[in-house]
């Protein structure tokens, strides 16, 4: 009996160092990417930087670290954990930021509407980037992010995609410039458009890329099309559980070596259940608002360190020799979505 005891002593101090070790393997590298989400939380303070996402500035900020001091070798396995559990933990969170009664706010017109855009334009990127020989996998990340929710999707689609890191960065890139631009523009547009501003809302929530980007575009102009913008947006990030795993599922292997197209497909994205499951607690449970209020922390604090860790394996001379054709693929993505979103609400 002694030695069965020990034994399991033995074979319990064994899980512990080993549990011990891995966590110290991963800590410099998570603590290195939570400090620049922390920076990047400190920098949106900042005269005219606020409206920017702190994904996007993290995302920036690893670069910039990456490409001049360069990364420790000690890094390497908190970098990885951060790009990819952190990830998959910070998408499945966002499900309790969304209800499906918000869906039901939209209305039948209005879901109409966003799932016509993102589907058309996802189509339509796709296409496009084929028509133009841009790279398939990171045409891919820039469908998700133009036609979802920018950063957030493109970090999530990579999940499906597994295209590397300076492919990610390059389709942030794309989807926040592109949004931005809308961002300045859709508030200039009303004034000739002369849309409700219900319909506003509307179309800058299916069209915009970012939900901040959503928020300062469409608040810009009242707070009827702010609440409108913000509703339609939510309900945008509802299709993306069912965009990544369509992607994983359906999609056949893009890019890589010759006879990488043989592999079999990337597993499915299980995360997005989770993300579903949370959204269904949220609707079917009466969760308290400073609980909501601490998970949409957390889950924009991981995203964030997540989009840190991407920039700091991001090499600038690999992104540059990605070309062109990708960042004008987003452009026509981008006027796409805006001009069929506008169309679809003018005639419905």
């Amino acid at each position: 009996m002694s030695n069965s005891f020990s034994k399991s002593a033995d074979a319990s101090n064994s899980v512990l160092q080993e549990t011990v070790a891995r966590i110290s393997r991963i800590l410099p590298g998570v603590l290195a990417c939570a400090a620049i989400a922390g920076l990047a939380a400190g920098l949106r303070l900042l005269p005219g930087v606020g409206r920017l996402s702190p994904m996007i500035i993290a995302i920036a900020v690893g670069m910039l670290v990456r490409n001049t001091l360069g990364t420790h070798p000690a890094l390497t396995a908190g970098i990885g954990f951060a790009m990819r559990r952190l990830l998959r933990l910070a998408i499945v969170l966002l499900g309790l930021q969304l209800t499906f009664a918000e869906v039901a706010e939209t209305g039948l017109r209005g879901v109409a509407v966003i799932v016509g855009c993102v589907a058309l334009t996802f189509l339509f990127t796709l296409a496009v980037g084929r028509l133009l020989g841009a790279d398939a996998r990171l045409v891919r990340l820039i469908a998700a992010g133009t036609s979802i929710c920018g950063a957030s999707a493109v970090a999530a689609a990579n999940a499906a995609v597994e295209a590397p890191d300076e492919d990610v960065a390059y389709a942030v890139a794309c989807v926040t410039v592109f949004g931005s631009i809308a961002m300045f523009a859709y508030p200039l547009l009303q004034g000739v458009l002369h849309l409700a501003p219900r319909d506003y809302g509307l179309w800058a929530g299916a069209s915009i890329h970012e939900i901040a980007q959503v928020v300062a575009a469409a608040f810009a102009v009242g707070r009827e099309a702010g609440d409108s913008g913000t509703v339609a947006k939510l309900t945008r990030v509802m299709t993306l559980a069912p965009m990544v795993l369509a992607m994983a599922a359906v999609l056949p292997r893009a890019g890589g070596a010759a006879g990488e197209g043989d592999r079999p497909r990337p597993p499915l994205p299980w995360f997005v259940f989770g993300f579903v499951a949370l959204v269904a607690v949220n609707s079917a449970v009466s969760l308290p608002v400073p609980f909501k209020a601490e998970a949409s922390v957390a889950s924009s604090f991981l995203l964030t360190m997540a989009l840190a860790a991407m920039g700091l394996e991001t090499s600038v001379v690999k992104l540059r020799a990605k070309g062109l054709r990708p960042a004008l693929t987003g452009a026509c993505a981008s006027l796409f979505i805006a001009g069929l979103a506008l169309v679809l609400i003018r005639l419905t």
